[in-house]
């Protein structure tokens, strides 16, 4: 529960001071036979404004441009671009809302606060043009080291061979072993966790990957374990990685 202290006299009837109570919860089901993932989650404000009602206002279902709302108590289905009681769907998909409360935007994602001092995401984007060899080639970085690597979005995981976790200084017969089915066969590989992966100054931390005893790949594969943090986008040869916080 955060509370703010009211503006004092005089100031702009823009700045609102707010009681905001969020509490989140998630769970999923399917709409239809197209399987829709439906998110429920429960945030409530109560935002105050000079002269303003309270607004009270829970999130219930998110899905593509469409939001169910309690509003002052009054359940409404909201597409992007309606409002209903001072509130405005702006834009929504599986995991997130874009609403306006009194002329105040507000991002609603599952496991995120909401503050009463709005500030505007901050977002990252790289690109990476094709090489003529049809690959998405860039530099980044692992557990703070400098790296080349790929983009592959068929590798379940960042996979890299024995000699570049030694360059990294990584300990990979820590981890857990395996064995990875190759063009060339089966070969011995370990799964860990990477303290961190950046590209493009797009950091995650945990990252899953894989060490593959010899020389494949010959870079490094930046796989799904990192790609499902970005948001990726390919057009005119060019692959564009970005990501909200």
């Amino acid at each position: 529960m955060v509370y703010v202290s009211p503006p004092a006299a005089g100031e702009q009837s823009a700045f609102l001071s707010a009681l905001l109570i969020v509490s989140l919860s998630a769970s999923r089901s399917c709409f239809g036979s197209r399987g829709v993932a439906l998110f429920l989650s429960t945030v409530t404000l109560l935002l105050f404004s000079s002269g303003a009602a309270a607004a009270s206002v829970t999130v219930e279902a998110l899905l593509p441009n469409t939001a169910v709302l309690m509003i002052n108590g009054q359940r409404k289905t909201l597409r992007a671009g309606d409002d209903f009681d001072g509130v405005k769907l702006i834009s929504a998909d599986a995991s997130i809302a874009v609403l306006e409360i009194n002329g105040s935007r507000q991002r609603v994602g599952l496991n995120r606060n909401i503050t009463t001092n709005y500030v505007a995401p901050e977002r990252r984007e790289l690109q990476i043009p094709r090489n003529d060899r049809m690959q998405y080639v860039t530099s980044g970085s692992i557990n703070g080291r400098s790296v080349q690597v790929m983009v592959d979005t068929g590798a379940n995981v960042v996979a890299l061979n024995t000699r570049h976790a030694e360059a990294l200084g990584l300990n990979y017969k820590d981890g857990i072993p395996s064995t990875l089915e190759t063009a060339s066969g089966v070969v011995d590989a370990w799964l860990l966790n990477l303290e961190r992966v950046e590209v493009g100054g797009i950091p995650v931390e945990g990252v899953r990957a894989t060490v593959v005893v010899g020389e494949y790949p010959s870079i490094i594969l930046l796989g799904m374990s990192y790609l499902q943090h970005v948001e990726l986008r390919e057009r005119g040869g060019v692959l564009s990685l970005s990501r909200e916080w």
